[in-house]
């Protein structure tokens, strides 16, 4: 996907994230993200924006703090959305005007900071969207082609840079993904998982795996980011379901 494109999400899905706290409540659980409640999800994602922002602007806040000092931040609980609408509506307008060719830092590299920035966050707020729509009701499904960009941002970007020796290892530690919502050629990825569901080695396209993951981009975006189970993606597992479970027990997404 293009930066514009993620940038189009990042508003879209900042939006909507927005509009799911205010139905829910502020002292509503977020059943995804426990213990939290609604508040502390528009704090955490409010703060990271500004953070964000930070970088694209060239005067980057020091390193992300203790999640307990970030739930801090932020006015009372009455200015607590206008305070969340204001950071994202701030990183849109940054993310816009910072220079596509200049290198700069991001969690996850990509052609430019502007780039590497417009996805990771689009992709963050893209999840915690979920997260209170999860408190607030049923869930927005994803357009295809961005909930398979995130897929590939997770895997590719966020398990790539962690990922060890070239060696293929056994199959029966491969897990493929395969997004496939009736188009022609379908994505797909491997992850070949340690014994404590941690990535060894990634590559997209198909392969042979022990466990294969398929269903529609939406569902499995949102199944490998811990937010739903198989069923309500409406994925299929087959092979060795263990595997699978691996995932969900194993993989922590961390910035650093």
């Amino acid at each position: 996907m293009e930066t514009a494109q993620h940038l189009a999400a990042l508003e879209r899905d900042g939006n909507l994230l927005a509009a799911a706290a205010e139905r829910a409540g502020l002292g509503a659980p977020v059943p995804s993200c426990p213990p939290w409640a609604v508040r502390d999800l528009l704090r955490h994602v409010g703060y990271i924006h500004r953070w964000a922002a930070s970088h694209a602007c060239g005067q980057p806040l020091p390193g992300d703090p203790p999640e307990a000092e970030v739930l801090r931040g932020g006015p009372p609980d009455a200015g607590l959305v206008g305070w969340f609408r204001a950071g994202h509506a701030d990183l849109i307008s940054a993310l816009r005007a910072a220079d596509p060719e200049r290198q700069f830092w991001a969690p996850v590299p990509g052609p430019s900071g502007q780039a590497a920035w417009s996805r990771r966050q689009a992709h963050e707020t893209a999840i915690h969207r979920v997260d209170a729509e999860l408190a607030a009701g049923p869930v927005t499904p994803f357009p295809a082609d961005f909930a398979a960009d995130g897929i590939d941002e997770l895997i590719m970007g966020f398990l790539g840079r962690r990922t060890q020796a070239p060696d293929a290892g056994p199959q029966a530690g491969r897990l493929q993904v395969v997004a496939d919502d009736g188009g022609a050629p379908a994505a797909a990825w491997l992850v070949e998982l340690t014994g404590d569901g941690r990535a060894a080695r990634v590559q997209r396209g198909p392969g042979p795996a022990a466990c294969t993951v398929s269903g529609p981009a939406s569902g499995l975006y949102q199944l490998l980011w811990n937010r739903c189970d198989a069923t309500t993606a409406d994925v299929t597992v087959s092979g060795d379901g263990a595997l699978a479970q691996s995932w969900r027990d194993g993989i922590r997404i961390r910035w650093e």
